[in-house]
C-alpha cells in the first residue's frame, strides 16, 4: 500500500468530472449514435467556451514556433506581457496597475496555488461563499488551511457580504477568497459591497483574494468592476482561459501587493520555473485591436445565449433566482422535478442525453436543489437541449 499524505483527506473528487465519465460511456453507445438513429449527447456541464483562440493569437504562436523562440522566461512572465496586461486594465477598467505587480502564471490554477502557498498555513481559516467553485476551496485545503463556507442565498446574490464576513471572523480567520463573477452562479459582487468587504478584511489585518477569471465576461455595467479598484492590498487572480478563450494554453496571472511579488516569484521559480513561453508569446496578440474586437463580439454572443437559457429554464419550471450578470453559467432550482439534483442529472443523461452539473460540487447549502447549466456552447445546441429537457420533464 502506498501511504498518502493526510492533506488528501480534505480533497473531494471533482464531481463534474464523475458526471462526465457517466455521460461519455452512454455517448459511445448506440443510443447516442446518429448512424443508428441515436441522439448525440449535448454537454452543458463544462465551463469551456466553444470559441477558440482568436486568429492573431494563433498566428503569433505559429510565428513563435517558426522562430524557435521557446526558451525559458522569467518566473514572473514576459515583461512585455505584464505591460500589455497593465495597459488592458487602464483601457478597459480605468485602473492603474503597475506591471511590476503582475505575475504571469501557468493558468489561474497555478495563480491560486501560489497565492495560497504564500499566504495560508495550518491553523488558518479562509472564508468563502457557499456555493463556490470547488477547486478554489481545495487550494486552501491543500496547504493545510481550512476553507470555511458561509451559506450565501439569492438575497446576497450567492456572494459573501461585509456583514457576514464581520460576523464570521474569528481569531483563526486569515482572509476571504471570493469570486466575481462567480462559478457556479454567474453573479458578481456589487462594487459598494466589495469595498465594504475589503474594508472589513483590512481592519482585521487579513487578506482579500478575488478570483476574477470571468471579469471580462460581464453583461451588466452595474457590476463591471475589478476588486483592484479597492486598494493595492487586494490579490486578484485572472486567466486567459475564459474571456480570451485560451483554456488549454494554461496561462493566467496574479495582481499582487508589491510586498508579495518577490515571495510569489520565489515559489514560482521552484514549483514550475516559468509559464509556457509559447502561450505567453501568443497571448501578447490578445491585446491587438482585432483580437479585442472579436472578444467583445463573443461577449455579446454569450449574453444572447444567457437570455435563451433563462427563458428555457423558466418554461421548464427550473427558475434561476438571480440572473447571472457574467460568466456563462445558470444556477437553477430543480426542486420541482426531483428531491436531489445528483439523481436528476444522472436521469437526464439517460433520458434526455443532456449533461448538466449537479450542485454537489459547489457546497452543501443548496447542493440538493440546484444544478448548474453552462451556456458556453452554441445557441442551436442550447435550444435543442431545452427541447429535450421539455420532452422528458413535461
Amino acid at each position: 500500500m502506498v501511504r498518502l499524505a493526510r492533506r488528501l483527506e480534505a480533497i473531494e473528487p471533482f464531481y463534474v468530472m464523475e458526471i462526465a465519465k457517466t455521460a461519455q460511456v452512454l455517448a459511445a453507445s448506440p443510443a447516442c449514435d446518429p448512424a443508428r438513429g441515436g441522439e448525440p449527447m449535448i454537454y452543458l456541464n463544462i465551463g469551456e467556451p466553444d470559441f477558440r483562440a482568436a486568429a492573431p493569437v494563433v498566428a503569433a504562436a505559429k510565428a513563435c514556433l517558426d522562430a524557435g523562440d521557446t526558451q525559458y522566461t522569467q518566473a514572473t512572465g514576459l515583461a512585455e506581457l505584464r505591460t500589455a496586461i497593465s495597459r488592458w486594465y487602464a483601457q478597459r477598467w480605468s485602473l492603474e496597475v503597475e506591471p511590476r505587480r503582475i505575475v504571469v502564471t501557468a493558468g489561474a490554477s497555478a495563480a491560486l496555488q501560489l497565492a495560497c502557498t504564500a499566504l495560508f498555513e495550518p491553523g488558518d481559516e479562509v472564508l468563502m461563499p457557499d456555493p463556490c467553485y470547488p477547486c478554489n476551496r481545495h487550494f486552501v485545503a491543500a496547504v493545510g488551511a481550512t476553507p470555511r463556507l458561509l451559506p450565501a442565498g439569492p438575497q446576497q446574490r450567492y456572494q459573501l457580504d461585509a456583514r457576514s464576513v464581520e460576523q464570521a471572523w474569528t481569531p483563526s480567520t486569515r482572509g476571504v477568497l471570493l469570486a466575481s463573477p462567480s462559478n457556479p452562479t454567474g453573479t458578481s459582487i456589487d462594487p459598494r459591497e466589495m469595498a465594504a468587504i475589503v474594508d472589513v478584511v483590512r481592519r482585521r489585518d487579513g487578506i482579500a483574494l478575488v478570483d476574477e477569471i470571468y471579469l471580462g465576461l460581464g453583461y451588466d455595467e452595474r457590476f463591471a468592476h475589478s476588486a483592484l479598484a479597492h486598494g493595492e492590498d487586494v490579490v486578484s487572480i485572472n486567466s486567459f482561459s475564459k474571456y480570451f478563450a485560451m483554456t488549454g494554453w494554461r496561462l493566467g496571472w496574479l495582481v499582487l501587493p508589491p510586498a508579495l511579488v518577490e515571495p510569489v516569484e520565489r515559489l514560482a521559480q521552484n514549483l514550475y520555473i516559468c509559464p509556457s513561453t509559447l502561450a505567453q508569446k501568443a497571448a501578447l496578440a490578445c491585446f491587438e485591436p482585432a483580437s479585442l474586437a472579436e472578444y467583445e463580439r463573443r461577449r455579446g454572443e454569450f449574453a444572447r445565449r444567457r437570455d435563451v437559457v433563462l427563458r428555457g429554464l423558466d418554461a421548464l419550471r427550473m427558475p434561476v433566482p438571480v440572473e447571472p450578470d457574467g460568466a456563462f453559467y445558470a444556477w437553477a432550482d430543480c426542486s420541482a422535478h426531483a428531491p436531489d439534483s445528483w439523481t436528476l442529472c444522472h436521469d437526464l443523461i439517460e433520458r434526455a442525453h443532456v449533461v448538466l452539473t449537479p450542485g454537489r460540487d459547489f457546497g452543501p447549502a443548496g447542493a440538493h436543489r440546484h444544478l448548474r447549466l453552462s451556456y458556453a456552447t452554441a445557441t442551436p445546441l442550447l435550444q435543442q437541449a431545452i427541447a429535450r429537457l421539455q420532452r422528458v420533464l413535461a
